[in-house]
């Protein structure tokens, strides 16, 4: 945890910018506090507001059971990248990953979608339930000292994503597909808004990768080694960078 996240509720009064006002941090967030960062009264952390600023939290009181804080937002949290991320929904250990990751690396819209070689059991897991994809997300946030949660979308079916609202997606984006079968290589630091879309393991089906194509998916290749999602992902959203 790089950043200690804090929620509107955790505030004695609705947290205001450049104003010390104290904060109460219990769960999780304090264990962590007691167990990783060994914080003592006194000592100061980085915190942020979901949503909103970051600063600095001064350690007032700290027992097992709760962390009380003098907080002061006066920060912007980092730029986010304006790429969008399209990923086939994957197993859900690697779904975790792939959220975490991609939250981490300042993507700011995630989106969800089905495909041929994806498993309809997916759809049911736990991983897809708001606590869990929230987890996730705001581990990601934490990581990488940042407050700002991505917009994350669910599509189960294909088609009608594909059809009806990948185009607004992909309004004023250069968009790629990475696929290894493909002839151009993947372009490098990309300038300008961005759209990557990731398949699931064994990629898209070539039905699909056609009707990607149509709407205006750049056929890519991210080198001679075929990657698993969890490992494209990062690698593609570093390379378009």
């Amino acid at each position: 945890m790089n950043l200690l996240l804090l929620h509107p509720e955790d505030f004695e009064a609705p947290p205001s910018r450049g104003q010390e006002q104290r904060a109460r941090v219990t769960g999780r967030r304090l264990e962590h506090v007691l167990r990783v960062h060994r914080a003592g009264v006194g000592d100061e952390l980085r915190v942020g507001l979901v949503g909103g600023a970051i600063g600095q939290g001064r350690v007032l009181e700290l027992s097992p059971r709760e962390l009380a804080l003098a907080v002061r937002l006066d920060r912007d949290p980092p730029p986010a990248r304006d790429l969008t991320l399209v990923v086939a929904l994957p197993r859900p250990l690697v779904l975790k990953r792939v959220l975490l990751h991609a939250t981490t690396l300042g993507v700011k819209r995630i989106a969800l979608i089905h495909s041929r070689r994806v498993e309809k059991s997916y759809w049911q897991s736990e991983a897809l339930t708001g606590e869990t994809l929230s987890r996730q997300l705001l581990l990601g946030l934490e990581q990488a000292g940042d407050t700002v949660l991505p917009d994350l979308s669910l599509h189960r079916r294909f088609r009608p994503f594909v059809e009806d609202e990948l185009s607004g997606l992909l309004m004023g984006r250069q968009g790629f597909l990475p696929d290894p079968a493909a002839t151009r290589e993947c372009p490098r630091a990309v300038s300008g808004p961005v759209l990557l879309a990731i398949g699931p393991e064994g990629g898209f089906i070539p039905w699909e990768v056609e009707k990607l194509g149509q709407a205006g998916l750049q056929l890519v290749h991210l080198g001679a080694r075929v990657l698993r999602v969890e490992a494209a992902v990062p690698f593609a959203i570093a390379r378009l960078g």
